[in-house]
């Protein structure tokens, strides 16, 4: 699948379309975020099944704010509607196809009661 433009205008729609959304929050003027860009769209190649989008944090300002990136790149996993990992930094591959398969393996039923715990504290 190919990596998405996300903007505020399509977000919302576009991951919640999605169980699974890997999210890289990078800009044009970062090198850390070009030198992992090459390794997000390798990874995004062989997960057809999941959405890959990126947020330009320049041009989206209002999303970097709203997630509250103060570093970039920054990779930001959402499943199911629940942000289940965000970590700045440019990952590896391997690292990244790590990130991938435990996202897949979480029990969403638990991660949903341990939320309503937390809330409920």
């Amino acid at each position: 699948m190919a990596t998405i433009e996300l903007t505020k205008e399509n977000f919302e729609e576009t991951v919640s379309s999605s169980d699974i959304a890997i999210i890289d929050f990078w800009a044009s003027w970062c090198g850390p975020c070009q030198a992992f860009a090459p390794t997000f769209e390798s990874v995004s190649d062989e997960h057809s099944d999941l959405l890959f989008g990126k947020v330009d944090t320049e041009a989206q300002q209002e999303l970097a704010s709203h997630f509250n990136i103060r570093s970039i790149p920054t990779l930001m996993v959402i499943r199911e509607n629940i942000v289940v990992f965000s970590q700045p930094g440019a990952l590896p591959k391997s690292a990244l196809e790590e990130v991938i398969q435990k996202t897949k393996a979480l029990d969403m039923q638990q991660v949903r009661e341990e939320i309503a715990k937390q809330q409920a504290a």
